[in-house]
């Protein structure tokens, strides 16, 4: 077992499950991999579970009934990575947006260069997305636009979900407090770390959109990422950002001076 796992939530991802799993596990430095399949009809699970028999002590399975929303995957993730001792914890997609040789990137600017979060960024030298029409890539570099605006975080891809945290970011977020499920999720996981004064970077990548499969945006999603960035930064005007003080969090305490 490395001390780095990255964590890829799936629905109905059997097109592209096995091509990513072997793609992870080739990759040097290893990195330990957690699927968390939301009760896949398609049998993206057993395909895992296939793969498991062959790289047995890296490739690890949490099913879940049904479709429970992207963020609740991702904290059920965090939380298995936490308690399972990982340094290093990864959010990447199964479908190939993003491209696996960047997690060395990630990894690179959270162990070797300081960074407490590294952002897998399409947008901070200039564009970098491929296969998605004008619409859409405007829809998604505005958005980024609208959460600067709005919250103050000077962050260029502020709704990206190719990231790196480092377990102390991870132990310092009450995890239970995250609310939202969709793209949201992503913009609250990076508000509240930069809240607490994490070392926050951004890593350029070029993004390309799926080829096989289905994507899971939908206009509720959408409307959740609109309207909860301004809950969030009015939730935060009342709320004080200090972790609960262990040996794990003591390097924030210093950080913030108390």
């Amino acid at each position: 077992m490395s001390n780095r796992i990255v964590i890829i939530p799936t629905y109905n991802e059997i097109e592209n499950i096995e091509a990513i799993i072997r793609k992870v596990m080739s990759l040097n430095p290893l990195f330990d991999l957690l699927i968390v399949d939301d009760g896949s009809p398609d049998g993206t699970g057993q395909k895992v579970k296939e793969l498991q028999q062959e790289f047995s002590d890296r490739i690890h399975l949490q099913e879940r009934k049904g479709k429970l929303g992207l963020g609740t995957a991702y904290i059920h993730g965090f939380k298995y990575a936490l308690k399972h001792g990982f340094e290093y914890i990864f959010e990447m997609d199964a479908d190939f947006s993003h491209n696996p040789d960047d997690l060395v990137k990630l990894y690179n600017a959270c162990a070797n260069d300081g960074a407490d979060m590294a952002i897998g960024s399409r947008y901070i030298k200039g564009v970098n997305v491929v296969n998605w029409p004008i619409g859409r890539v405007l829809m998604s570099y505005f958005a980024g636009y609208y959460v600067r605006f709005v919250t103050g975080m000077p962050i260029m891809d502020a709704t990206a979900g190719f990231k790196c945290y480092t377990r102390k970011v991870l132990k310092t977020i009450d995890l239970d407090s995250i609310k939202f499920v969709g793209y949201a999720f992503q913009v609250e996981m990076k508000f509240t770390a930069w809240k607490f004064g994490f070392n926050i970077v951004e890593v350029p990548i070029i993004f390309t959109d799926r080829t096989k499969g289905q994507s899971k945006m939908s206009a509720n999603i959408f409307k959740e990422a609109i309207l909860g960035v301004i809950q969030m930064k009015i939730t935060s005007l009342f709320k004080r950002y200090i972790p609960e003080k262990t040996e794990e969090t003591k390097p924030v305490y210093e950080l913030m001076g108390v």
